[in-house]
């Protein structure tokens, strides 16, 4: 988050000084629902230089996308909401994993959460 709430939990109260700490072989997720401000992308800018991995959500800031190895973009207007996928993505990269991308572990639990896409 650009800026945690203070009061928020450890995990959840991590703010650019971790940004600038990362290092070579580091994977960060960076979450940013509105555009993001510009220190925090040159703080991704930097991360990524250094040798990162960045993943992020966005509610489509294609600056920010475009500074992400990879990025989910989660529009306002969207049947999920920026909370939802924040938590969809946490139980994604917390199952078992069975050599799958972050993208096919989402799909799956997506899948799972609101059933199969109806066929054309």
């Amino acid at each position: 988050r650009w800026t945690p709430p203070a009061d928020a939990p450890p995990h959840l109260r991590v703010g650019l000084e971790r940004l600038e700490q990362a290092a070579r072989g580091e994977t960060l997720f960076v979450l940013s629902e509105r555009q993001a401000p510009i220190p925090l992308l040159e703080r991704v800018d930097d991360a990524r230089r250094t040798g990162a991995t960045i993943l992020a959500i966005e509610g489509g800031d294609p600056e920010l996308a475009g500074l992400a190895h990879d990025a989910i973009a989660v529009p306002s207007s969207g049947l999920v909401t920026f909370d939802g996928a924040q938590h969809l993505v946490s139980a994604a990269a917390g199952e078992v994993e069975r050599r799958q991308g972050l993208r096919a572990r989402l799909a799956r639990l997506l899948d799972k959460v609101s059933g199969p896409q109806p066929a054309d």
